[in-house]
């Protein structure tokens, strides 16, 4: 009964660990955050990233959804340029089970191997000031990716949303 606790334990902690998005922030300490109201989206920054233009389209929808939840409007003169980036990689999961006794082959002590590997991608959101052009904060969210476009929407959402959360940053 013990084992068996212990398996569903490890089995959610596995699955918590697959949903969720991994967050880092840097940020200029001596820029003032409490100046920045409006923002507009760097389109030559966000031209060069290398995902499809539904995604980029998500990612944007997003950061507007968040950023107007926080009080920030758009504008043609803004505060702040938002750029993103992202990168992606396999992200492989190797697990070796060990059998002892007697089995389905004439060997005895034979294990197996399982190797898994996930899409994983990383999204960068920056913060760069307007006027100044340089850059003054940095998210980064890390997690894996999903090809099923019905979770997709949901997934960006909530790179995007977690990422956010330590915007602006709290001195």
């Amino acid at each position: 009964m013990k084992t068996l606790k212990l398996l569903s334990i490890v089995f959610i902690a596995t699955l918590a660990s697959c949903s969720s998005v991994r967050v880092n922030a840097d940020y200029d300490k001596k820029a003032n955050f409490n100046s920045y109201t409006t923002y507009a989206f760097l389109k030559n920054g966000i031209d060069k990233v290398e995902i499809s233009d539904l995604d980029k389209k998500r990612i944007l929808y997003s950061i507007d959804e968040v950023m107007a939840s926080k009080g920030f409007s758009k504008s043609e003169n803004p505060d702040v340029l938002i750029s993103i980036f992202t990168k992606e990689r396999e992200r492989v999961d190797i697990y070796q089970n060990y059998g002892f006794g007697w089995g389905w082959n004439p060997y005895w002590g034979i294990g197996y191997t399982n190797v898994t590997t996930t899409p994983e991608g990383t999204l960068f959101i920056d913060i760069i000031d307007a006027k100044t052009k340089e850059l003054v904060w940095q998210g980064e969210g890390s997690g894996y990716l999903t090809n099923n476009t019905e979770k997709k929407d949901a997934r960006i959402k909530e790179f995007v949303s977690k990422i956010l959360e330590q915007y602006p940053p709290q001195k």
